[in-house]
């Protein structure tokens, strides 16, 4: 039992981190006619920094030297996890409906299996194949409310490209997260990784704000932002890594299956849509398909 404790530690970080960033699809896509997608990355990492640098300076300080040695690393990783994937999540959601960013977004672990395969050489077994088959079928039949016959009647535009590249983003980000510097904390590393992050979003930033209307901050506004900023930031960012670090990204990434779950809670919770029969069936498939795919074989 000892043994396990990591590991379900591991999972339960995966989760708390993917039912937080349910949310930021829920305020992206709430915020479109408020805040213009780069504005709103930059004053959410902003947040974030704001909030962190109290608990983190001390520990960034000490870690000055690693964090020199390891720059390259660290401005990939910030490039790709802060600048990059959540402004293209905000870009995409100008552009494409819901159904098509739920169906995209949950292509990202299979990016992971993809990716730590061909640079890992990571064995893709029989278990995550069934896995990964089980909690499509669940998230399929979940953003269809059971007609599959839906799949046919898509239409893409140019925000599900956006999408599908923020999906391939946040892969490589995960597996990146592997490399990190055992001897780097995860305060330090997550402060400047933000600030970094931020640095390199300015220029988009500036531009953006030279180029359209000031953002009107009203309270609905600014408590998204301070949400987003805070919990699907900070927070979800935290348990994302300590998640990785104990389960691997390819596992984790099963667990971020769930997210549509979630989304249709949150769904039900604040817009009042209903929770049907399809539910329920959807959350066996994705369950079951999590626990196979995460199971070990015995040789």
């Amino acid at each position: 039992m000892k043994n396990n404790k990591p590991l379900i530690f591991g999972y339960l970080f995966a989760l708390g981190a993917t039912a937080i960033w349910s949310g930021n699809f829920i305020i992206a896509r709430d915020l479109n006619e408020t805040i213009p997608p780069i504005s709103l990355a930059f004053f959410r990492w902003t947040v974030a920094i704001i909030a962190l640098f109290p608990f983190a300076i001390k520990k960034l300080i000490t870690d000055w030297y690693i964090l020199k040695k390891n720059i390259l690393y660290l401005s990939i990783v910030s490039f790709l996890g802060v600048t990059i994937f959540n402004t293209l999540i905000y870009i995409a959601s100008h552009t494409t409906t819901a159904i098509n960013l739920s169906l995209i977004s949950i292509t990202f672990p299979v990016f992971i299996v993809i990716l730590s395969r061909i640079f890992f050489k990571e064995k893709i077994t029989s278990n995550k194949v069934i896995g990964i088959l089980l909690v499509i079928s669940g998230v399929l039949l979940l953003i269809t409310n059971g007609e599959l016959s839906k799949l046919l009647q898509l239409s893409f535009a140019i925000g599900d490209i956006w999408m599908l590249l923020a999906a391939i983003i946040f892969a490589l980000y995960s597996i990146l997260l592997r490399k990190k510097p055992a001897e780097l904390s995860i305060s330090s590393f997550q402060l400047s990784t933000f600030m970094l992050g931020l640095i390199f979003m300015l220029p988009f930033f500036i531009c953006e704000t030279l180029n359209t209307p000031p953002v009107l901050f009203e309270s609905k506004t600014v408590l998204s932002i301070l949400y987003i900023g805070i919990f699907a930031s900070l927070t979800a960012y935290i348990l994302w890594n300590k998640a990785i670090e104990k389960v691997g990204a390819t596992n984790a990434g099963m667990v971020y299956y769930t997210l549509p779950l979630f989304s249709g809670f949150l769904a039900y919770l604040f817009l009042g849509e209903a929770i049907g029969i399809n539910h329920v069936f959807s959350l066996l498939l994705i369950l079951s398909g999590i626990l196979i795919a995460t199971l070990k074989k015995n040789n």
